[in-house]
Parts: structure tokens; C-alpha cells; sequence
């Protein structure tokens, strides 16, 4: 059969060419792998490692006044500016490694990451913080590179495998990352005999912000070492000759031609809209949204008053049961995920995560539990995202577009999420329970958008 008499692979195509011809497993290449793995560890450490105290180091500033009804509001903004700084430079740099290669600009974030920690952790003023947060953000695009990385270490046969651990490994940085900032945090009142020197009790929240710079600094070390790049050498820094003249614009009959699939140059940004990206992204978009809403609310309510509608938990209680969180969601990825795509496909299980967050406002066995399956869903969309990438060239300026999206909803959401629990408690809307009901109103939202992904992954 000649290339022309190849029929075109549409929209929903699955993701294996040919479901009647059995193909080999290619096996996962183990070491780039585990060097992949103790990289993406730093991120989930870093950002999580925050939530069991902020709302405790938020209380202690002067600027809440001591009303604790202020919390939330102060403590969200601190954790969406990191996200509204990365929506601005993330695909900048996912771009940038189209161009020069992963490994530098991989390098280059986990030091913004080093020097935004410690900066973090010796931060005394609300603008302190919101600067340290904000240089934390616009130093990193390491999530998206990342996920390039894993699509061009894997193909069709072992995709599914490899962003599954990739999955697997944030839900293990999800674990640690809270169980260091909650058992780490203010430690002259834990172990005042070791942490005697004043210096601890000016700076109650250092230590974990020290013990995250240091895993990153050794993530640093070990990417220099041992992590090989993924793109090709031979085409970084190769002048565009034709893309910016042959790529189809959006609407313009295919998505695009022959040439945009099989060039090795990256595409221009206009090339990047076509249905399977901005769906996959759109998708992506309500599933972090969700996520991020559900993920600042339940450690606030865990650390409001009872008074006010809260549990009263300290931060050590609140990292313990994220931990957990973060263990069980390591569980069920590993053991239920595989069968579950394999019985319902993928786009099955994603409908199904995208309702369990519905759930997530029940008593906290039941928080974690839903939490913990629901997070599968992001192992769905990655697939589809890598899937819908036009070539390979482009896949990191597309997993950039991805995550500025998502980095924009994940700026709204932990703050707007923050701020409507503290205005339902202030006003006493609905008893305080009107941010629940608009919780409910997004997960319908997400459903309309996950039923048009395709049941299979896009073509390739």
C-alpha cells in the first residue's frame, strides 16, 4: 500500500494504529525513567509542603488584624500568585525547550526553585511572600517540560505505563511534600532542646522551606549527572524554512497537512489551536480547577475554628492526613487505574473523576477517598494532551499552552475558592455552605466538557 493509498486517520482514531496486529511492548528506558521520576518529586514537595501551615503563618501576619475570617482570603492569593506568574512565562519556556533542548531550561527552574524556597521560609510580611511566590513561579515551566519529556521517552505501546508513573510519582511528592511542611514547621515548639537558637522561633516556618530547597538542590545535581536530553540535537536551533508558510490555519480544512505531521521544525503558536489540543487543554483546564478549589478548601476547613465552621486541626494533623491522601492516591493508581481504562476507556474514567469531586465535601475519610480516585483523571488527560500535540517538535510549546491555561485557572481557583468560603462564613450564606453549591456548579461544567473528548486518544 503506497502512502497515498493510506487512508486518513480521523479525530477519534485510537491510539494503537492497528488494533488487529499485535504490537511488542517497547520497555521503558529504567534509568532516564528514574531520573524523571526524583525530578518531578521536587515540584509536588515544594508546592504541597505550604499547605499544612500557610493558613497559620497567613494569621500571624498583621495584616489579617487577627480576624480569622480573613485567612482565607490572604492565604489563597499567596498560593494563586504562583500560578498567575507561571501563566505568564510557562510557555515561554516550554517553547524555549523546543528550541535548546529540555535539560537547560529543566536545570534553570529547579534553581528558581532553590532560591524561591529558602526565600519563602524567611519571609516575615505578606508582600515577602507574595514575592517569593511569584519568583517561584516565573523561574519554572518545569511541569510541562516534564510531560514532554515522558511523551518522547514512550510511544503508543508503553504511553499509558509511563504517564501513569509519572502520576504515581506526583502523588508520592503529594505525601511527602505535606508530612514535611506539617511535622517540620515550627520546630522550637516541637523540639525546643535541638531548636534552641532564637533564630527558630523568628522563623517558625524555615526548616521546611530548607528541607525542600535541599531535595531540590539534589534533584539539580542528579539532572546535570545523569538526565539525557530528549530532543533531537541534530534539529535544536535548525532555521524554519517552511512550517510558518505550509501549517493550516485554524478552520482550514484538516487540521493539518502532511507536511505540519511529519516536519521536525516547531510550529507556530496559531498551528497549536487545532480541536484535539483545545479540547485535551480545555479539559485539562476544569479538571485543575476542580482540583485546586477542592485542595484549598479542605485544608482551611480543617484549620477554621469549630466555631466557624472548621475542624480545628493543627498543621502537624492536617499534614498527616494529606499524607494519607497523598498514599492512597499512590494505591489506586497503581492498582485500580490500569483495569479501569482497560474496562471503561479513557474517557470513561475521566467522567468518573470529574464526579467524584462532587464528593469532596463529605467527612474526611471520604475527602481523601474521593480525592484519591479522582486524581486519576489526570493521568487520562495527559495522554490526551500528548496525543494531540501536531508533531513532535511541538510537543513541549503544546504542553506549554496546556499548563499557561491551566496555571491561569489554578491563579483563580485556590483564592476564589479561599475567598468565597470566608464571604459564605462572614454573610452566612446558605448556613456557610454556598461555596459548596458553586463547587457542584463547576462539576457540571466539567462534564460538558469532558464528554467531547474522544473515547480513544487522539491521532497521532
Amino acid at each position: 500500500m503506497t502512502f497515498q493509498d493510506t487512508p486518513k486517520p480521523q479525530e477519534e482514531t485510537p491510539l494503537l494504529r492497528d488494533e488487529n496486529v499485535p504490537r511488542t511492548k517497547t520497555p521503558l528506558p529504567i534509568t532516564q525513567m528514574v531520573v524523571l521520576f526524583l525530578l518531578e518529586l521536587c515540584e509536588p514537595i515544594t508546592s504541597q509542603s505550604i499547605k499544612p501551615y500557610i493558613n497559620q503563618l497567613v494569621s500571624k501576619l498583621p495584616i489579617v488584624g487577627g480576624d480569622e475570617r480573613k485567612v482565607g482570603y490572604y492565604a489563597g492569593i499567596i498560593v494563586s500568585l504562583f500560578f498567575a506568574t507561571e501563566a505568564v512565562t510557562v510557555l515561554q519556556w516550554s517553547r524555549l525547550s523546543d528550541k535548546v533542548g529540555r535539560k537547560p531550561v529543566l536545570l534553570f527552574g529547579l534553581l528558581g526553585t532553590i532560591i524561591s524556597s529558602i526565600l519563602f521560609g524567611l519571609s516575615r510580611s505578606f508582600s515577602a511572600l507574595v514575592f517569593s511566590r511569584c519568583l517561584n513561579g516565573m523561574l519554572n515551566g518545569n511541569v510541562g517540560i516534564m510531560k514532554s519529556m515522558m511523551a518522547e521517552l514512550t510511544d503508543e505501546t508503553n504511553m499509558a505505563q509511563g504517564f501513569l508513573l509519572l502520576s504515581v510519582t506526583w502523588a508520592v511528592g503529594c505525601t511527602i511534600g505535606p508530612f514535611i511542611g506539617g511535622v517540620l514547621s515550627r520546630p522550637q515548639d516541637r523540639w525546643p532542646n535541638v531548636f534552641s537558637h532564637p533564630f527558630w522561633g523568628q522563623y517558625p516556618y524555615f526548616l521546611p522551606c530548607l528541607a525542600t530547597a535541599t531535595y531540590a538542590l539534589l534533584s539539580f545535581t542528579l539532572a546535570v549527572i545523569y538526565l539525557e536530553e530528549t530532543v533531537n540535537r541534530d534539529t535544536i536551533m535548525k532555521p524554519n524554512t517552511e512550517v510558518n508558510s505550509n501549517v493550516p490555519r485554524v478552520g482550514e480544512g484538516e487540521l493539518l497537512d502532511e507536511y505540519a505531521k511529519d516536519t521536525e521544525e516547531p510550529l507556530p503558536l496559531r498551528a497549536l489551536l487545532t480541536r484535539p489540543v483545545v479540547v485535551s487543554v480545555a479539559n485539562y483546564c476544569m479538571i485543575s480547577l476542580l482540583d485546586m478549589t477542592t485542595g484549598a478548601l479542605i485544608p482551611l476547613v480543617w484549620s477554621t475554628s469549630v466555631e466557624s465552621g472548621g475542624l480545628s486541626m493543627s498543621p502537624a494533623s492536617i499534614g498527616l492526613w494529606m499524607a494519607g491522601y497523598g498514599s492512597m492516591t499512590c494505591v489506586i493508581q497503581f492498582v485500580a487505574f490500569p483495569r479501569l481504562v482497560e474496562r471503561f476507556g479513557p474517557r470513561g474514567v475521566f467522567i468518573a473523576c470529574i464526579i467524584l469531586f462532587s464528593r469532596s465535601g463529605l467527612l474526611v475519610t471520604l475527602q481523601i477517598s474521593a480525592m484519591s480516585f479522582a486524581d486519576m483523571g489526570f493521568s487520562v488527560i495527559f495522554m490526551y494532551i500528548a496525543s494531540a500535540a501536531p508533531n513532535k517538535r511541538s510537543l513541549g510549546a503544546t504542553n506549554g499552552l496546556a499548563q499557561t491555561m491551566v496555571s491561569i485557572q489554578r491563579t483563580i481557583g485556590p483564592a476564589a475558592a479561599a475567598s468565597l468560603f470566608a464571604f459564605s462564613l462572614e454573610k452566612n450564606i446558605l448556613g456557610g455552605n454556598f461555596a459548596y453549591v458553586v463547587m457542584l456548579t463547576i462539576v457540571w461544567v466539567g462534564l460538558g466538557a469532558a464528554v467531547q473528548l474522544p473515547k480513544n486518544m487522539w491521532r497521532q
